[in-house]
């Protein structure tokens, strides 16, 4: 049950290896109890990490959007340099990145490549799969701690490079990443975003960036594992499924794969070993129809299990913090 003054500790029930989860009676409005509770729900998540809201019975986008936008201050962000394509509900409200349920996605934190990325994540289940299908997340102080002390104070010298290639064949488009197909926009995008660009003789584009991997949070000041090094990496792939692109596109066309920040290549073994530290200190709880979770983008990662059924969940980001604001190790560059 939630407290009944909304600035009260929230009453939320803690079990090992599972998200903190908060039993809610909204009473049939769904906004009006977010908004009612919008202070104590920020302030627990700033303090755990994230929490799982069961029993809103959140039915559809325009009742979710309300949540959403009472829960974020009413400004939502745009997504730009979306690595694959989602369905737009509404302004600052999407669907969960299309991907193949039978492909996991490994946790990471959303828009870690950027220069101005969410630090509050919210997302919404109106239609839970049969199986599977779980948004884990992992607390990234604690990865931090748990890698090798050698592995990350290499990666705090130089950082990580994240390569991409677009088309209109694979992953999110030029359009969908960047708003607009126009070159001439493109290009003022990736120089004002420190963002390197190539254009292709197909007509394609292949960009590099040159980011932190690890990064203070903007209001603790704690130390996060903050990037999307394994998620985006050629050896997270499926292994048949990496034969197939490196067979149509070479091994530089990938639709997108990330590199030490110098450009030397990650082997297998260091990405293997990030997922299983990821995975080390991850919770999880699966989805019901009806259930809202918020994660703080910068001390949580989330990923997505794999999953059989419709699944139908709901996405908006929030709080937009800077890079500048959370002491990058290194200077961002857009680098080859």
């Amino acid at each position: 049950m939630t407290s009944s003054s909304p600035t009260a500790p929230l009453n939320a029930e803690f079990q090992p290896g599972k998200l903190p989860m908060l039993s809610a009676e909204a009473g049939g409005n769904a906004a009006r109890w977010a908004a009612e509770h919008r202070n104590a729900l920020r302030a627990f998540v700033a303090e755990h990490g994230s929490l799982l809201v069961r029993g809103l019975g959140l039915r559809d986008a325009a009742e979710t959007e309300a949540v959403f936008r009472q829960l974020g201050g009413g400004s939502l962000m745009t997504e730009t340099e979306a690595f694959a394509p989602r369905r737009r509900y509404a302004q600052g409200v999407y669907s969960s990145s299309y991907w193949p349920p039978n492909q996991p996605m490994c946790v990471h934190q959303e828009l870690s490549y950027v220069l101005k990325f969410p630090s509050l994540m919210l997302f919404a289940c109106l239609t839970a799969p049969t199986d599977g299908g779980a948004t884990p997340v992992a607390d990234a102080a604690a990865v931090l701690q748990a890698l090798p002390a050698e592995l990350v104070d290499r990666f705090e010298r130089v950082g990580w490079l994240l390569v991409r290639n677009y088309n209109d064949e694979i992953g999110a488009s030029i359009a969908e990443a960047f708003g607009a197909d126009d070159r001439r926009a493109v290009e003022s995008y990736c120089r004002a975003n420190a963002v390197k660009f190539e254009w292709q003789p197909n007509g394609g584009l292949r960009t590099w960036q040159r980011r932190s991997a690890v990064v203070r949070h903007p209001r603790t000041g704690q130390r996060c594992w903050f990037n999307q090094i394994a998620f985006l990496n050629e050896w997270t792939m499926d292994p048949e499924l990496r034969e197939y692109l490196v067979d149509i596109y070479g091994e530089d066309g990938l639709p997108f794969n990330t590199r030490f920040g110098n450009g030397d290549p990650i082997g297998a073994d260091v990405i293997q070993l990030i997922n299983d530290v990821h995975e080390e200190n991850t919770a999880r709880e699966r989805w019901q129809s009806g259930d809202l979770m918020l994660v703080d983008n910068v001390r949580t990662a989330h990923g997505r299990e794999r999953f059989e059924g419709p699944r139908e969940v709901l996405v908006a980001m929030a709080d937009a913090v800077n890079l500048a604001d959370c002491s990058p190790t290194i200077e961002v560059t857009g680098s080859a």
